[in-house]
């Protein structure tokens, strides 16, 4: 049995594609520890890890609701809170990690602490990438608006300045993009397919694309009608009354099962007059919603489509992200969805009509489905978690 220690920044995305291949390492008998932060603390113990908590450490939970929001489309913003969060944990983790000894260290992409101590304390070290592997040639799928460009070039003063302090503290960066790009030196495990990451020949052996980890369905969904329609714009940057209220005039008087599921603003739309084929709830079982599902409309978080994908759910997408946006692009070029570029209740009903009637949409989405299959999912993940302790184990006999 192995001593295995996971670290994540505290993000949905970015913790959620673990938890199964958490699972898997703890059916197989080892002992997973998971470094984190108290909102996540349910599902990971939920998963069989002893859970361990940063808080205390580390200011980043103590963002603001809109600030947090802002994290991952404010370059300067997620920065700070990135290198603030690395130097606040990287002499306890230090600290936890001698006395520990474990025999491997799975740290998230954006979790360059993991990666430190890692290398400090000699420790195995796997990266888990919960987005798309970025290298030169992937970044071209990641398209920026002239707004967001002008926005990252006047912020750049910010992030620099931030980099300087990762610097002084003893870390060899040189840019932003050493943060949240990959390190194709290390093994590193992509919760993804070869067929649906953009420029996939271009990385090395090293990484390995597993495909998403499924957890198993919680809570069964009742399909009442010959179509479900499932709405969800993930659980961040949710607060979209508008599109909502748009999303159930479009669909009053149809044949459609309608499932909303929208955070904080369910109450204000259930006071409302609602039809009896659509439901609005402020969470679901996203998993039991989408095995039902026969259009998926979401904001194309790369957790959402490719969980929408798996079961080969189509997609009309509306990105609010640079990140989201790139996701939207690749499922457009394997032609599984399609961009809603307008939100007013006929365009949607004219976009999940079209998609609805064309069934290349649903075969496309199918073929990247089986792509996901066919890599293993968390038991290929916990597969090559063990590969790297075997060979340092190997190493070390040697």
């Amino acid at each position: 049995m192995a001593t295995i220690v996971f670290f994540s920044i505290p993000a949905q995305g970015h913790t959620n594609p673990t938890l199964g291949v958490v699972r898997e390492l703890t059916a197989r008998g080892h002992r997973v520890i998971y470094d984190s932060f108290e909102g996540f603390r349910e599902k990971i113990e939920a998963a069989g890890a002893e859970f361990v908590g940063c808080e205390r450490f580390a200011p980043t939970m103590g963002l603001t609701r809109q600030a947090g929001a802002r994290v991952g489309s404010d370059l300067a913003l997620s920065t700070r809170v990135l290198v603030d969060t690395i130097l606040a944990l990287d002499e306890p983790v230090c600290r936890e990690m001698e006395k520990l000894r474990p025999d491997c260290i799975v740290g998230d992409s954006m979790a360059v602490w993991a990666k430190t101590v890692a290398q400090r304390r000699s420790i195995p070290y796997v990266c888990s990438m919960t987005t798309f592997a970025f290298n030169r040639e992937s970044a071209k799928i990641m398209p920026h608006s002239l707004k967001e460009t002008l926005g990252m070039l006047l912020s750049m003063g910010r992030v620099n300045r931030e980099i300087q302090r990762l610097r002084a503290a003893g870390y060899p960066v040189k840019s932003v993009l050493e943060l949240i790009g990959c390190d194709e030196t290390v093994p590193t495990v992509v919760y993804t397919s070869p067929m649906f990451q953009p420029a996939a020949q271009t990385f090395p052996a090293r990484f390995a694309f597993v495909g998403p980890s499924i957890r198993p369905v919680e809570t069964p969904v009742e399909k009442t009608r010959k179509t479900l329609i499932y709405i969800s714009m993930g659980t961040v940057n949710n607060h979209m009354l508008p599109l909502y209220r748009a999303c159930i005039q479009a669909f009053r008087d149809t044949p459609y099962q309608v499932i909303l599921s929208v955070g904080d603003c369910a109450e204000t739309l259930k006071r409302g007059n609602l039809p009896e084929n659509v439901f609005v709830q402020s969470a679901v079982d996203q998993i039991g919603v989408l095995e039902k599902t026969d259009i998926f409309l979401t904001h194309c978080g790369m957790n959402s489509a490719s969980e929408g994908l798996y079961f080969g759910v189509p997609l009309v997408m509306l990105p609010q992200t640079s990140e989201q946006k790139g996701v939207a692009k690749r499922v457009l070029q394997l032609g599984a969805g399609v961009l809603l570029k307008g939100t007013w209740p006929g365009e949607i009903r004219r976009v999940v009509r079209q998609v609805l009637e064309d069934p290349r949409y649903r075969k496309n989405a199918e073929k990247v489905g089986e792509s996901f299959r066919a890599c293993g999912g968390a038991a290929a993940a916990a597969d090559w978690i063990e590969r790297q302790i075997a060979g340092k184990e190997m190493q070390c006999s040697q």
